[in-house]
């Protein structure tokens, strides 16, 4: 099924090439399944396989991406393309008619003029001005046609792309899901206890709270997984787009200490940097929320996610999965149909984003690449 999909978002992304972004990137995740399969072919312990799945499902998504931007701006250019021949009928109606009666006239009779020798002389310099004006036009309305011909073979190639890339990149959640669940080579910095744990979420009133007595609690004295300082260059733990930045307020007024990133459905949230996971699990009206730490006395807080992956007190390497956003994966006529603009799925989960330093929050821009 990996081979398979490579190959077909290469086929796609080489049909493509006139969409220059969406054809390199759906190229790059063609090469990232393709990497992903010979680690999946190499895999010796679990975390390779954790690592090598986790590959699959990003190369998945960023092919998904760029396939539907590579239909948007197909659709886009193909409605522009109908549009100018539409407001073009008449004047490719005057150039068919005229070609076709130079076409059926004798030869001898485009050569001869009723006013004689001068006329014929003057008409042949006319008609030698014109003819290749006409041969331009003719040749730029054909070429128009024919992109106009490649664009809907574009379209209907990649509805069998898209239904296999679907299928791969819930195959590939699913086979991570089994693989993290599994997995039992991740070293521990302490144990939850269950019953001071949920005495602490039934007496938490705030975010804020809960971070502080949870780090009390449970990393008094305990030293950290690395060092990882604020250089603004931690990758998001999401594939998506910045939707609210630090403290701006959303449409009801109400401000956060975070950051909101904008996901498609079901896409995978990762551990930006090597550090100890705290917590997942329901809290307040935040839904699943991940805590971990990237180092001492700091805090990334993750919510807004569907499922959850790991065990808390685990130290988790950089890039390991931490649960998969909500929502349903889109269907092929709905990324079809969201392609020309009617509407569809896009980026219809969010993630709340939100980093502590010293149990108070700080802008996720000072250690985040946000752009």
């Amino acid at each position: 099924m990996i081979r398979a999909a490579a190959l077909t978002l290469a086929l796609w992304a080489s049909a493509s090439t006139a969409q220059d972004s969406p054809a390199v990137a759906a190229q790059s995740a063609a090469s990232g399944l393709s990497i992903a399969q010979a680690l999946l072919d190499t895999a010796s312990t679990k975390r390779d396989r954790v690592a090598a799945l986790t590959e699959t499902v990003k190369a998945y998504e960023a092919g998904l991406i760029a396939m539907r931007d590579g239909l948007r701006r197909a659709a886009v250019h193909q409605q522009t393309l109908e549009t100018q021949l539409q407001n073009q009928q008449a004047e490719v109606g005057q150039l068919l008619g005229v070609l076709q009666a130079m076409g059926r006239a004798p030869t001898p009779l485009l050569l001869l003029h009723p006013n004689g020798p001068l006329g014929t002389a003057r008409g042949g310099m006319i008609a030698a001005d014109v003819t290749p004006a006409l041969q331009q036009r003719a040749d730029a309305l054909a070429s128009q046609l024919e992109e106009l011909a490649a664009l809907y073979a574009l379209q209907e190639s990649a509805v069998e792309t898209l239904a296999e890339g679907l299928q791969g990149a819930q195959e590939a959640r699913s086979r991570l899901s089994e693989a993290i669940s599994n997995r039992t080579d991740l070293p521990t910095r302490f144990s939850d206890d269950p019953v001071q744990l949920a005495l602490m979420l039934a007496s938490t009133e705030t975010l804020e709270a809960f971070a502080s007595t949870l780090t009390d609690t449970f990393l008094a004295d305990r030293a950290g997984p690395g060092s990882t300082t604020a250089n603004a260059d931690l990758e998001l733990p999401v594939q998506g787009q910045l939707l609210r930045r630090f403290n701006a307020p959303d449409a009801a007024g109400v401000t956060r200490p975070g950051v909101i990133l904008a996901a498609r459905p079901r896409a995978l949230v990762t551990a930006p940097t090597a550090a100890t996971l705290l917590f997942h699990g329901p809290l307040l009206d935040y839904g699943n929320v991940v805590i971990i730490e990237p180092a001492a006395g700091v805090l990334f807080v993750f919510a807004g996610l569907a499922e959850v992956y790991g065990t808390p007190g685990q130290v988790l390497p950089a890039g390991t999965p931490l649960g998969l956003m909500g929502g349903d994966q889109p269907t092929v006529d709905a990324i079809l149909t969201e392609t020309t603009g009617v509407g569809g799925p896009g980026a219809t989960q969010t993630l709340y984003l939100e980093v502590r330093d010293g149990q108070s929050p700080v802008d996720p821009g000072l250690w985040f690449a946000l752009e």
